[in-house]
């Protein structure tokens, strides 16, 4: 079993940044894919980004990329999500999610995860 916490999130003008961390527990977090989701207020739930166990291959939705970055410290435990020029559509809550995938892939498709945290509320103001 592997545990997610997310934190980090709040609120923050257009234009500004924040910095989303996911930490893990339960077991090492070594061989585990991880991704960032985040659902909008009437809206499903959409892929953010995704890094492979290694942190050598990540991946990001078009509406992100340039933006947002994604980064781990497997020793840490811990996976974090760089916001930057941040929107008022950007607004959401966003969920990190673990699947243990060693390798070089990745998935895009939330139900593709076993583990999911709790989510953390993202606000841009505009």
């Amino acid at each position: 079993q592997v545990q997610l916490v997310e934190s980090g999130g709040g609120l923050v003008q257009a234009g500004g940044s924040l910095r989303l961390s996911c930490a893990a527990s339960g077991r090492t977090f070594s061989g585990y894919v991880v991704g960032w989701f985040r659902q909008r207020p009437g809206k499903e739930r959409e892929f953010v980004a995704a890094i492979n166990w290694s942190g050598g291959s990540t991946d990001y939705a078009d509406s992100v990329k340039g933006r947002f970055t994604v980064s781990r410290d497997n020793i840490k435990n811990m996976v974090n999500l760089q916001m930057n020029s941040l929107k008022p559509e950007d607004t959401a809550v966003y969920y990190c999610a673990a699947v243990y995938l060693p390798g070089s892939m990745w998935y895009r498709i939330a139900v593709k995860y076993d583990y999911w945290g709790q989510g953390t509320q993202v606000t841009v103001s505009s």
